[in-house]
């Protein structure tokens, strides 16, 4: 599993991070990593997800040239 670390002391958009958690939460896809629980610990928030190997979609992005077909 992977777990981001959320800190919500100072998050202005903590109504959008709740929709989005829900969001995740319903729906299930086999070509994404899905959500597979939260807790809340302390003033952070830790989202469980499933392993990506390979880093995040941000590294992937700014390291990798893509074209339109491989991203789509």
């Amino acid at each position: 599993v992977a777990i981001k670390k959320i800190n919500l002391q100072g998050l202005r958009k903590k109504e959008l991070k709740v929709k989005e958690l829900m969001v995740m939460k319903m729906n299930k896809n086999p070509n994404l990593v899905n959500y597979l629980d939260s807790y809340l610990v302390d003033k952070q928030f830790w989202l469980v997800m499933e392993y990506m190997d390979g880093g995040t979609l941000t590294d992937v992005i700014s390291k990798t040239d893509l074209s339109e077909d491989e991203m789509a």
